[in-house]
């Protein structure tokens, strides 16, 4: 027999949590897996698998028992352990029996502090099969669940009731006791196809057995790919293609061990209906797939995936159709009902809901939204009467039925309802738009009357949430205002407006008049959303000392900040960049030991050296095109015309003392320093740059 063999755990379960189930399936393979690694194995590649009533993995090539360990273990000094007469003390015998053997057995250790009795011994191993059980108990007690539950007359807690247990090592099962369920080599199939008890040979058989007579795949990521397969298929033969998401591929992947797609259909009149809201019902209430045609316009079909094989599958399709039927007719009759009256006429109605409540209505709340928007609009050109009234219908739609009832719907459907109102077409986008981005990576809106309100709604949020003292703390964030520090940031920066960012905070801050103290609060919010800027460019592989050299200059407009961090990157990878960063770090250094005001005029008669000429010299002759390009925001340009400095920088600090005796010469050297200091730090601190 191989002295490492594959090892198989299952745990068999009722149905499992599915948005849970993918992140329960890897923290189990990986709590086993450094189980088996803290008790002294080196182990194989693993492979997890998760299925509604299954989490298991199969791990390759473990040692069938633990290595032998040489221990020592260090006793009393020889000095203390015997008596005058040589006889062993209390202390020594004590040591001994504690070791379990004679003084006689015990070894003596030379150190540079003395000699100390020693106890030396190799301890065996442990079988791999003693030590399994406890591993899989620890790894299950790790896992990533909030509320525990107990079943029956135990005392087991698990996120589940589980049913069965499988510890098989080769082909042998490793017996215990899991969760109040005694191990064995029993898998189960699916609960009607197969419900008797499958045995699993070995661990290498597990998968293919499940697959074969089981009625099972059980493994989640080909599970998943096999529905999405079956849906693109499904939907190509129904003429159409299918809107497959991912968050949704998952969900499903996690309700079935037996995947079936199985088309239905639902009559046209509801495509009258936005297709949005269709969709949304589909694929939350229902976990269905919708079908689009080519121009992405939904067609009246879905695909649910089954988890039965059924030998009647028209059934399963029917089935499916009376469910779905009803919930449409709802958005349909929401839909009529909402268009009855035009979305201006719920604006009244946000009086009497609550934003905050000392920050007033949701109707207070676009009275602000609308005059900073007003003023944005001026400042990148938009359209100031679209902004305006885009500002004034933003919140409208969420007193619609539509939006009550669906609330990921909000801006959809205040586009969908303005635009049935005759709104302008640039209104009823920004409408929709004023929520984007909604996460990282999503879209920006994607015209100037969107991002006029998407800023002016976010900004009037952060400088309202920061005025009353409920900024975010660690992972509270109730106002989502991290999300909205963000969107703002990705507006200006990727949008290129070239606004800057305390000016827009200090007119967000007007707009509560004396109620709140806003202006107060607009420093605080400032730093609170430069510092966002930190993730934004980890994300972007921008290093984080570049971050810090050019906040450390507090640039407000966060465009011009993206410009010189980019100037700052491309200036590193220059061969004069390294001894130009140390050279302005040692300036920097030596400026902030001077007392008092530093010396801004440079004298060029009292330049001395050679070096000192020849570095000033080159630094008047850089000045003027250098600060064009900086006054224009060309960094890069700049930064790289400075980097011819290099070699006079060098000679100056090799050849001239700075700190001379000489009061006025080493004055105008500082001042010299000062300025080539100060050309720098128009675009960044190249000081805290390492």
């Amino acid at each position: 027999m191989s002295d490492a063999q594959d090892l198989l755990i299952e745990i068999g379960t009722e149905e499992l949590p599915p948005k849970a189930l993918r992140e329960l399936r890897d923290a189990f393979a990986r709590e086993v897996t450094r189980g088996l690694e803290e008790a002294g194995f080196k182990v194989g590649a693993g492979q997890a698998y998760a299925a509604p009533r299954r989490l298991a993995v199969w791990i390759r090539e473990v040692p069938l028992r633990q290595a032998d360990q040489a221990m020592e273990r260090r006793g009393p000094a020889v000095s203390a352990a015997f008596d005058a007469e040589g006889q062993p003390t209390r202390a020594a015998q004590g040591f001994a029996a504690s070791c379990g053997v004679e003084v006689s057995a015990l070894e003596r250790m030379e150190t540079d502090k003395g000699a100390w009795l020693v106890h030396r011994h190799v301890e065996p191993g442990r079988e791999t099969a003693e030590l399994v059980p406890g591993v899989v108990e620890s790894a299950l007690a790790a896992l990533p669940i909030p509320k525990r539950m107990r079943w029956g007359d135990g005392d087991a807690e698990f996120v589940r009731p589980v049913h069965w247990v499988i510890l098989l090592l080769g082909d042998q099962p490793i017996p215990g006791t899991i969760l109040g369920i005694p191990a064995g080599r029993e898998t189960r199939g699916h609960r009607f196809h197969h419900p008797d008890p499958l045995p699993v040979p070995e661990p290498s058989a597990y998968a293919d057995l499940l697959a074969r007579q089981g009625h099972v795949l059980a493994d989640f990521d080909a599970r998943r790919e096999a529905i999405r397969g079956q849906v693109e298929q499904t939907a190509a033969e129904l003429g159409g293609r299918a809107v497959l998401d991912e968050a949704l591929l998952d969900e499903v992947a996690a309700l079935v061990e037996w995947p079936v797609a199985v088309a239905g259909h639902f009559e046209s009149r509801f495509l009258d209906v936005p297709q949005e809201a269709l969709i949304l019902t589909m694929q939350d209430n229902q976990k269905y797939f919708a079908v689009v045609d080519d121009q992405g316009r939904l067609m009246p079909h879905f695909i649910t995936i089954s988890n039965v094989d059924s030998r009647a599958p028209e059934r399963v399709r029917e089935g499916n159709e009376r469910v779905i039927r009803p919930r449409f007719a709802d958005a349909e009759f929401f839909w009529n009902q909402d268009r009855k009256r035009p979305l201006e006429s719920h604006l009244d109605a946000l009086r009497h809901v609550v934003f905050q409540q000392k920050l007033g209505s949701l109707y207070d709340k676009t009275q602000r939204v609308e005059q900073l928007a007003a003023y944005l609009a001026g400042e990148i050109d938009a359209p100031e009467n679209e902004a305006r009234r885009a500002a004034r219908l933003c919140k409208c739609d969420l007193q619609t039925l539509m939006v009550y009832e669906f609330t990921e719907l909000q801006g959809t459907m205040g586009r969908h309802y303005a635009r049935y109102d005759g709104e302008a077409a640039s209104v009823a986008r920004a409408l929709e738009d004023q929520y984007l981005p909604r996460h990282a990576g999503d879209d920006l809106p994607g015209e100037a009357v969107g991002r006029v309100l998407a800023l002016a709604d976010r900004l009037d949020t952060l400088v309202g949430i920061f005025a009353i003292g409920l900024k975010p703390t660690g992972a509270k964030d109730p106002f989502g205002l991290r999300r909205a520090a963000l969107g703002v940031l990705r507006i200006l920066v990727e949008a290129e407006l070239p606004l800057d960012l305390k000016d827009l905070l200090e007119h967000a801050a007007r707009g509560y008049g004396q109620a709140v103290p806003a202006m107060e609060a607009v420093p605080q919010v400032l730093d609170y959303i430069m510092e966002r800027l930190r993730a934004y460019y980890h994300d972007r592989g921008i290093r984080p000392e570049v971050f810090d050299a050019v906040l450390s200059v507090r640039p407000t407009r966060p465009l011009d900040f993206d410009q010189r961090v980019r100037a700052v990157e491309t200036f590193l990878g220059l061969p004069e960049a390294e001894p130009l960063a140390a050279a302005h770090k040692r300036i920097h250094n030596i400026l902030r030991k001077v007392e008092g005001d530093l010396p801004e005029q440079v004298d060029p008669q009292r330049l001395q050296e050679d070096a000192e000429r020849a570095l000033h010299e080159r630094l008047e002759a850089l000045w003027a095109p250098v600060s064009a390009h900086f006054d224009a925001g060309e960094y890069t340009q700049g930064l790289t015309e400075l980097a011819s400095l290099r070699e006079p920088v060098d000679a100056f600090f090799d050849q001239v003392m700075v700190m001379a005796e000489d009061t006025a010469l080493r004055d105008n050297r500082l001042a010299l320093l000062n300025r080539l200091a100060g050309l720098f730090l128009r675009v960044a601190d190249l000081s805290r740059v390492p």
